[in-house]
């Protein structure tokens, strides 16, 4: 059997491939809503609608995803999360309105957000602490790149062959993936690719691997994770700062087109630009920690910063709708995602280091649930601010989201943060 050299980090590529993928279906209804609206006769308030079914879906699933995860471990899990959101991103090219469409994009809602908590077990599997941040911005860089790949991808599609294909062809990406997927991934210990002096390398700095695998979580234990101090002071950190991002993605295209006067070709031409630069803080992120833990910084000091200096750009959200010129509001907008993508990358890995790997999968779709339903409420006051109002207070509320939510993990953590220093031995 032949060996692939350093396949931890051939595995943190397919993870990265699947992010990819992942925000490249979810993308797609954003890019191609000005045809699609106007082809299905739909509203501003009926594409909030629309999003918030997708969220709603997210928010349940996040929270189902996790233990799914811990059950059927990595391998398996993974394989069935990324099979049903292929086949609800393909089902968009059969919707003929406005419930149709709601029926595919809630499908898409159930299979999308179980990438998260296996990738994070797959990270946890296979990276050990000091490298773990790494390893969770690398597969999160995929959510910037699809992001970014979406928009020209999919208006040369649209122009080409129309939206339906446009669907029909990101959706065909997932079920070739996971081809891939199934060929290469095991957990360390099972699989027959990993060198002699990787596994000599991992075997005792990884997590125990997949310590839940074919048996049924006990009772409520989701709920006693939940109730757990490091596990709601997640949720709500990402109940408050997930929104962000969520406007950024399914939104930015619309505001171009509504508030810079962006025809499909502009948007196709300009609008992935600011997710280039969510890849450079992803990676940044993830390795900035790593490298802090390496020159002799704690765990926990390292994450906080490279946290609170995510949170200290969010700000530039704020100015974005005011400056006259369109390149400056987009110039600003790579801000905020560069500084979403430093504060994620850590955030995200968080469960890897707060909890044993039996509940990392359960406190991730926790968290990411409550991401998802601070997603839900956005997605439906958004379209009834812009469709009354303007983008202004969005833009606004997106700046101040993440240094509240840094307040509270730093209040809520503050014994993972700030920990006791030993006391000095008593002199005699």
């Amino acid at each position: 059997m032949v060996k692939v050299p350093k396949l931890r980090y051939w595995i943190a590529f397919l993870l990265f491939l699947a992010t990819t993928i992942n925000y490249a279906d979810r993308l797609m209804l954003a890019v191609v809503s000005p045809h699609l609206r106007s082809e299905l006769n739909l509203s501003e308030q009926d594409y909030g609608q629309i999003l918030s079914w997708f969220m709603a879906a997210y928010a349940v699933m996040y929270a189902a995803s996790g233990p799914i995860a811990d059950r059927l471990g990595t391998r398996r899990s993974f394989a069935l999360f990324i099979t049903v959101w292929s086949a609800a991103a393909m089902g968009h090219a059969l919707a003929v309105g406005k419930w149709s469409l709601i029926f595919w994009r809630f499908m898409l809602g159930l299979g999308e957000p179980g990438n998260f908590p296996a990738a994070a077990k797959a990270v946890a599997e296979w990276f050990p602490a000091e490298q773990r941040a790494l390893g969770v911005g690398i597969f999160n860089a995929g959510s910037t790149m699809g992001s970014a790949l979406a928009p020209p991808m999919v208006v040369f599609l649209t122009l080409h062959f129309g939206w339906r294909a446009a669907f029909l062809f990101t959706g065909s990406l997932g079920i070739l993936w996971l081809l891939a997927w199934l060929l290469l991934y095991q957990p360390p210990h099972r699989s027959r690719l990993i060198t002699p002096g990787e596994w000599d390398h991992l075997k005792d700095r990884v997590r125990p691997p997949e310590e839940t695998v074919g048996r049924k979580l006990p009772k409520g234990e989701w709920l006693r994770v939940l109730r757990m101090r490091e596990c709601y002071a997640l949720v709500l950190a990402r109940f408050l700062a997930d929104p962000v991002i969520y406007f950024i993605v399914f939104w930015l295209p619309e505001y171009l087109r509504r508030e810079r006067n962006f025809d499909l070709a502009m948007i196709g031409k300009y609008a992935w630009v600011p997710f280039i630069f969510g890849d450079i803080g992803y990676v940044t992120g993830g390795w900035l920690s790593g490298y802090l833990m390496r020159r002799g910084w704690p765990l926990p000091k390292a994450r906080r910063l490279v946290l609170a200096m995510g949170a200290a750009l969010m700000p530039a959200a704020i100015f974005a709708p005011v400056v006259s010129e369109a390149w400056m509001a987009i110039g600003l907008t790579c801000v905020v995602t560069l500084a979403h993508a430093l504060w994620i990358s850590n955030l995200l890995t968080l469960p890897t280091d707060l909890f044993p790997g039996s509940r990392v999968g359960t406190a991730t779709g926790l968290s990411g649930m409550g991401g998802a339903v601070g997603g839900i409420l956005t997605s439906l006051g958004t379209g009834y601010v812009v469709q009354n109002f303007s983008y202004r207070p969005i833009f606004t509320v997106a700046g101040v989201m993440h240094p509240i939510a840094l307040g509270i993990l730093l209040v809520l953590l503050r014994g993972f943060f700030n920990p006791p220093k030993p006391e000095r031995a008593a002199e005699v």
